[in-house]
């Protein structure tokens, strides 16, 4: 009993520690909104809170050790820091999360503002980025062209189609930027064929950024006529390996990233996919059997040679194959048995930083297209090759802090050749319906100043560029003016003028059906819009646009029809393109949009359109007019997302469209079709599409899983898509013509592990 009084005595007391506390905020790297609603843990011990609207969290009564901070919520990507928690000690933290289609960072990019883009030269540019990107994209599919198919104005009423019309006019007048450089057809594919179905070959989870620009677009796009569509690929993580496995009923793929070196001055990024989707179509449509698989791989590769230099290489693989060989006897001589399309693209990069007012950048790229197809008695129905080698440079100087002075060289060689086979069944010799074979060398430049002034409320941009085609020798020069104003500080007015040229492709310009002297489409553009800020991320925009068409190709002698005397017009065999049509579209746009990181997000967005055109060498010579194969006059596009908990996101989109012409001279009585003198007259029953998804995610200390659950036409709408005419009578005039029925309702779920 002494010896325990005297070690009392010696031994300090013993007390309880004093416990700690774990603090800070959480930010979206995305622009540097602050987030709520995100689940915040300690790894290690029962401590779990969520952040509140400002973004903040706060969690006390810690007890002292070794700890993980484990940040996450749906939709972006896990966050774990480990740290030490002294007894007594605060810990703060400022935790940045990046969306699941940004680049993981531990830095924000700073932004103007949620509706801004980079450059601000454009003035009706739409901004596709982050988790609406993946929710739009669908689970089915995955495919960021799709998700481009929901933003204001665009048309697109085709469920097998990741192509999209724009204002009237169809997708091959609508250029396809991907990281600086124009894609020729970067899709999974038939072609050669009717057959109208594709998917994009580059990986959504890849794309960072989509920006589509719909009139009166910068002088830095070349060589398309009605719109452009930057698509803007992520780097790798430069702070961790990270891996990624996604698989559902549609597709599987495996995505990788990490940093390059031991000082981490790079990233690299590599995937590869593969789809199951004909599976899907096979049981969902048993009728037909015209389903084809897809596989694609894909790597980035980012590194800074010097603090002023950096060099990127972008390359993708992709296969797209068709295999009917199962119901060989039901197929006719010319019926498609086998196809294939491969594609394939690199694409290489340098940015040179000699100044702080000064960013020189070059890309050099190589693309390939290569496709046949194939018979019932494995003889060819086609096949072709296409071929780019591309060089472009540009340049922009900050000779004044406000004044941006852009200019740009590229060269295109262009090399472009196939045919087309019929059959007839009592002979194996083939008739050549067409072919084609050539090379060009398209050349351009543009420069482009930008200026603003009365203290920034007026922004102004001019440029102009110049172009030549090496077949038809005909050279275009292209002016392009916009303007902004801001008339309070939540209204601005922007007006864009521009005119644009698009030479006819090589297949036309060197086929006995086209001819080398077929000149460039010349387009004339022109818009006006006031938009309204309510609050810092909500906007209501109206818009009126204009496009004045000429020099279109066009086959005026393509299609059979009544002429004005009662008699079948009898096309010829081998109907000849002319530079015959000319056109306009015109109408007006509204759309409400909120963008937040936060709770809810979306828009609302009404179009009315009408796109006229005009054929001057109609057989009957009386210049006929007609709507155009993509004249929609009403189209609606409304897209809905919200964060209902930490783990849990909700997103609906809905999309209507009244109808696109059936192409053709046709009418309709009871329920047959019979030709009649005027063109574009009938058209499809009108498009609605409405489609769900829930976003589920689990976090476990270093791994995070999300499943994806999707109802696609929720209505179970019947919708139908022209996909041939295949003939008509002449006695009784009676015409018949296939439309293909599109997806009823259909379930679909996914998976995603993350590491």
């Amino acid at each position: 009993m002494v010896l325990l009084w005297g070690l009392a005595l010696v031994l300090p007391p013993v007390r309880a520690q004093t416990p700690g506390e774990v603090r800070g905020s959480v930010v979206d790297a995305h622009g540097g909104e602050a987030l709520a609603n995100v689940e915040v843990q300690l790894v290690g011990g029962a401590y779990r809170v969520t952040s509140d609207n400002t973004g903040h969290f706060r969690i006390p009564s810690v007890a002292p050790g070794d700890y993980v901070l484990n940040v996450s919520t749906v939709g972006y990507h896990l966050v774990t820091r480990p740290f030490h928690l002294d007894a007594g000690d605060v810990k703060e933290f400022e935790v940045i999360l990046s969306p699941e289609t940004f680049r993981r960072t531990e830095t924000v990019v700073v932004e103007a503002g949620p509706f801004e883009t980079a450059r601000q030269d454009s003035p009706a540019t739409l901004v596709l980025a982050g988790n609406d990107a993946k929710n739009l994209a669908s689970v089915l599919a995955d495919d960021p062209l799709r998700a481009v198919q929901g933003l204001p104005g665009v048309s697109s009423n085709n469920d097998f189609d990741a192509r999209f019309s724009l204002r009237g006019a169809d997708y091959s007048r609508i250029g396809l930027y991907l990281d600086g450089v124009l894609l020729h057809a970067p899709f999974h594919m038939l072609e050669g064929q009717n057959f109208a179905g594709s998917g994009t070959a580059f990986n959504g989870d890849m794309v960072e950024e989509l920006e589509l620009h719909e009139g009166a677009y910068p002088v830095r796009f070349e060589d398309r006529s009605a719109g452009a569509l930057e698509v803007h690929t992520r780097d790798g993580d430069r702070n961790a390996v990270t891996f990624r496995a996604t698989a559902s009923a549609s597709n599987a793929g495996v995505m990788a990233e990490g940093p390059l070196g031991k000082k981490k001055r790079g990233s690299w990024l590599a995937g590869a996919r593969k789809s199951y989707l004909q599976y899907i179509l096979e049981r969902t449509f048993p009728d037909t059997s015209l389903v084809f698989g897809m596989e694609d791989a894909q790597g980035r590769l980012t590194y800074d040679l010097t603090a002023k230099n950096n060099i990127t290489l972008y390359v993708l693989e992709s296969y797209s194959d068709l295999d009917r060989s199962a119901v060989r006897q039901q197929l006719g001589i010319n019926s498609l048995m086998g196809a294939g399309y491969h594609y394939t693209l690199g694409n290489l990069a340098w940015r040179y930083t000699p100044t702080g007012k000064l960013l020189v950048v070059n890309h050099a790229a190589w693309m390939r297209e290569k496709y046949s197809d194939s018979n019932p008695t494995n003889l060819p129905l086609g096949a072709g090759y296409y071929g780019e080698w591309v060089w472009n440079a540009t340049a922009t100087w900050m000779w004044n802090a406000r004044s941006p002075l852009d200019a740009g060289w590229s060269v295109r060689r262009l090399r472009d050749g196939g045919y087309e086979d019929q059959y007839q069944s009592n002979s194996p010799a083939p008739r050549l319906l067409d072919h084609f074979n050539g090379t060009a060398v398209h050349t351009g430049g543009y420069v482009q100043q930008s200026w603003m002034a009365w203290s920034g409320r007026l922004h102004l941009t001019a440029g102009a560029r110049w172009d030549h085609h090496s077949i038809d020798g005909v050279s275009v020069v292209s002016p392009q003016a916009s303007a902004a104003f801001n008339l309070t500080p939540s209204t601005v007015i922007h007006l864009g003028w521009g005119q644009y040229a698009q030479y006819p492709e090589i297949s036309l310009l060197t086929s006995p059906l086209g001819a080398r002297s077929l000149l460039p489409i010349r387009s004339n553009q022109a818009i006006a819009a006031i938009e309204h800020r309510l609050g810092q991320r909500t906007r209501i925009r109206a818009e009126y646009y204009n496009r004045a068409d000429r020099d279109l190709p066009f086959q005026p002698l393509y299609d059979p029809r009544l002429l004005l005397t009662g008699k079948v017009f009898v096309p010829p065999s081998n109907p000849l393109y002319y530079n015959s049509l000319r056109g306009y579209s015109r109408g007006v746009e509204f759309f409400l949009q909120r963008s937040s990181a936060n709770r809810f997000n979306g828009w609302i967005s009404y179009a009315f359109g009408r796109t006229g055109m005009r054929d001057s060498r109609e057989p009957a010579g009386s210049g006929d007019r007609f709507p155009s194969d993509y004249d929609q006059r009403h189209t609606m596009n409304i897209y809905g997302s919200y964060r209902l908990r930490p783990t849990v996101n909700l997103s609906l989109k809905w999309s209507y469209g009244s109808g696109f012409p059936i192409p053709g001279y046709l009418r309709m009585s009871d329920v047959n079709y019979y030709l009649t003198s005027s063109r574009n007259q009938l058209r499809l029953d009108p498009y609605q599409r409405a489609d769900f998804r829930v976003n589920k995610s689990w976090t476990k200390d270093k791994w995070k899983l999300t499943l994806f659950g999707e109802a696609i036409n929720l209505a179970d709408r019947t919708n139908y898509v022209f996909e041939s005419f295949n003939g008509y009578t002449s006695s009784t005039h009676q015409v018949y013509i296939t439309l293909d029925k599109m997806f009823p309702i259909l379930p679909s779920a996914g998976i995603v592990f993350e590491r």
